[in-house]
């Protein structure tokens, strides 16, 4: 079998582990999934790899039209992340199908690049997929996002309810993945606010609410304290404190891929990641300075958050609001529910801030 220089194989039992997750959050289909998962035996090239298996499910289902499962196989390719020319052309194809599939829509979704200033870098920048913008009737903001290893393709989809909800929608990515381009660090929340500049305009940034999953929901949780027009957070599985802080947590039970994204995203080696993250947490006074509703959906069987990080929401954040499942991380079993109370959250945030008493 062959491999891409320069990079190390992924555990391939891990792969499909935690990779169901994100087949059930993009309506997948599960025979389908199935199917291409029996066929996948290693993680270099060719027939029988994570990324030719995937990709072959993707070409055949584009050429038969189903434009939106092939754009689903793509992401799936090149997860958990691009590390060389196979995932990286799997990327390039996820954005370019979903683009295709979504211009057959009623609803038009375009792209929105922002640039912002990134250290010694220079200026780096990200894309966001939007819908419900407008510049003579601006809408209130919802901004979706992932966690490290979730490209905004794999919620895109959820912008065709833009106009049905009232809303402007953008969905984008953690920096490092997709076409993000910036790197993940402690003051990512920034990217945030540099998206609500960019989109002043034409949506109401001011009534600004986060839809943010996992790591990008800390990365949400830290922005609403430093920009006042993020009205709420809803997320699902974010670190909080105890992950970064409880090194016997993460030496147990934090998965060797969830591991190697972190230390893709942030240019940290692996050895020296957890130190590097150590003061990432979000303290007791700046979680009690929260003054907006926050969400939280916790797994209680989570094997990478640990149980410590929901129960320190609960003593300090004054406005939260929690959905619990007996699940893993990401709740696999419970797509649907969490998809609904997601948006039944945000339109109680919305709702509770125009009312008279808000």
């Amino acid at each position: 079998m062959g491999r891409e220089a320069g990079r190390t194989a992924h555990d391939i039992d891990e792969l499909k582990q935690f990779v169901v997750v994100h087949s059930r959050a993009q309506r997948l289909p599960q025979d389908l999934c199935e199917e291409v998962l029996a066929r996948i035996g290693h993680d270099g090239e060719g027939p029988g790899s994570w990324t030719g298996e995937w990709a072959a499910a993707a070409r055949d289902l584009a050429a038969r039209d189903r434009l939106l499962e092939a754009c689903q196989c793509w992401n799936t390719a090149r997860f958990p992340y691009v590390d060389g020319p196979s995932r990286a052309r799997a990327q390039t194809a996820c954005s370019e199908t979903f683009m295709r599939w979504s211009g057959a829509q009623e609803t038009p979704v375009e792209r929105v690049e922002v640039t912002v200033p990134d250290g010694e870098g220079g200026p780096r920048s990200f894309v966001a997929l939007a819908a419900g913008l407008s510049a003579t009737a601006p809408r209130p903001l919802l901004v979706v996002t992932g966690g490290i290893v979730s490209v905004k393709e794999q919620w895109a989809p959820a912008l065709l309810l833009a106009d049905q909800l009232g809303l402007a929608m953008v969905a984008t990515e953690m920096p490092g993945v997709g076409e993000n381009r910036l790197v993940y660090a402690e003051d990512s929340w920034r990217m945030f606010s540099a998206l609500l500049d960019a989109l002043a305009d034409r949506a109401d940034v001011d009534r600004t609410y986060a839809s943010a999953m996992s790591f990008s929901g800390h990365m949400a949780l830290r922005g609403a304290l430093h920009d006042p027009r993020i009205r709420g957070v809803v997320t699902a599985g974010a670190p909080v404190s105890g992950f970064f802080t409880d090194r016997d947590w993460y030496e147990r039970s934090v998965p060797r891929v969830t591991k190697d994204t972190l230390s893709h995203l942030t240019g940290v080696p692996r050895a020296g990641l957890f130190d590097a993250l150590r003061d990432w947490e979000l303290r007791p006074g700046e979680l009690s300075a929260l003054n907006v509703p926050v969400g939280y959906v916790v797994s209680l069987r989570d094997e990478i958050i640990p149980a410590s990080d929901p129960d320190t929401l609960k003593r300090y954040v004054s406005d939260l609001t929690l959905d619990e499942h007996d699940d893993v991380h990401g709740s696999p079993e419970h797509v649907e529910e969490t998809r609904a109370w997601t948006v039944q959250t945000v339109l109680r945030m919305l709702r509770a801030a125009a009312s008279p008493q808000a």
